[in-house]
């Protein structure tokens, strides 16, 4: 069956690039999935062919190596989820989706230059230091700090669950500079912080998925940057997150969708390759039917999630849509791969086969980026309750 199409959004010239990013996914990143996540590891030359293809700026201005097209940046997510290895998509994500739109949207043209340049072309490897050990959801019970001296900051704190985190070149972190203000929230100022910054350190955290990303464990111990490090204006950084988790959840929910046809794909062909009492799997009525299921929520997702994009695009703001988008596609994700283990039996609870991956990888869909509840929580909110 082939996907729903919807065409009033997406221009020829999306479907062109789509083909495109989806060759090179094919090519370069699929067939290499498998080696790259017994390795637990995945070559960093790919943020820089990707640059190299012009996949890391699609959502930027041209002026600084982007086409500002938010629909093709839509098109390179949804392909880079089928590339077999959610911590690849995942650090992918984070370094064009997290840390460069930061820098992009709240940077001043000398930090563009510094930081956002380098990322779009792959140079540099970015991330987004928000998440602490007891602040997930709760942004504004971020612990960091920042105190000013001089010219300088001198930020003291921990980031943890940070995707790209282990290895990046410069993390976007979020510090209180003024821990007495109420509400608290308006203290968060958001600074560039380079890893060569003395007092930053960091180390891989292992996961049940995203085996071959690398999240990590961020540690600033009187980290001094200058204030030309600093992004937007003093206490401006509760907002700025506020501004970008729209298009995260918005990406995430591109991603989940595409990585559900994905899976369901894989699903099908084992159940029509695999037989048991003299047919094929996938031709017992029990199993037709729950295939039906999948992809009929699959395109539901899609069309949601496309809804939610149509809106943001259109300037719309999209909250409460983004946030419908993510809760439904990034638990269906986990539930269409629930279902690939299921079909494929046995095997499917093997290392040897893709099927337990892409449930691993999955699961995360729904804590990462606001958890369910906190999505069911806007959601209800935009409802006016």
């Amino acid at each position: 069956m082939k996907a729903l199409e919807q065409t009033e959004l997406f221009a020829p010239e999306h479907e062109e690039l789509r083909a495109s990013v989806r060759t090179y996914v094919e090519r370069e990143l699929l067939p290499n999935a498998e080696d790259w996540e017994k390795a637990e590891l995945f070559p960093r030359e790919v943020f820089e062919r990707m640059g190299a293809l012009g996949f890391l700026g699609m959502k930027f201005p041209v002026e600084v190596g982007g086409s500002a097209d938010y629909l093709a940046d839509a098109v390179v997510t949804e392909e880079i989820a089928r590339c077999g290895s959610g911590g690849v998509a995942a650090c992918i994500g984070a370094h064009k989706d997290l840390a460069s739109l930061y820098v992009g949207n709240f940077g001043s043209p000398e930090q563009h230059q510094r930081w956002l340049v380098p990322a779009i072309a792959g140079k540099l490897v970015g991330a987004l230091g928000v998440t602490e050990p007891d602040a997930g959801s709760d942004v504004a019970g971020i612990k960091s700090t920042a105190r000013r001296d001089g010219d300088s900051w001198i930020l003291n704190g921990s980031k943890m669950f940070i995707t790209n985190g282990a290895w990046a070149d410069f993390v976007v972190v979020a510090a209180k500079t003024d821990t007495e203000i109420q509400p608290a929230h308006l203290g968060i100022t958001l600074f560039v912080v380079d890893k060569d910054t003395p007092g930053f350190s960091a180390r891989r955290m292992r996961m049940l998925g995203w085996r071959t990303g690398q999240t990590g464990e961020i540690f600033l111990s009187d980290a001094r940057v200058d204030d030309s490090c600093r992004l937007g204006d003093e206490g401006s950084g509760f907002l700025a997150i506020m501004q970008n988790f729209v298009w995260e959840r918005l990406v995430m929910a591109l991603g989940a969708v595409s990585g559900a046809q994905r899976t369901y794909e894989l699903a099908k062909n084992y159940a029509l390759d695999r037989r048991a009492f003299g047919r094929e799997v996938g031709k017992f009525q029990i199993w037709r039917h729950r295939f039906a299921d999948m992809i009929t929520r699959i395109e539901a997702a899609r069309a949601l999630t496309y809804s939610a994009l149509r809106s943001f695009v259109e300037g719309d703001g999209a909250i409460g849509a983004a946030a419908m988008a993510k809760l439904y596609a990034t638990e269906l994700a986990a539930k269409v791969a629930d279902e690939c283990v299921q079909v494929h039996g046995g095997y499917g609870y093997m290392m040897e086969f893709p099927a337990q991956r892409a449930l691993r990888d999955a699961r995360l869909g729904p804590i990462g980026g606001g958890t369910s509840q906190i999505m069911r929580e806007i959601i209800g909110r935009s409802l006016g309750l």
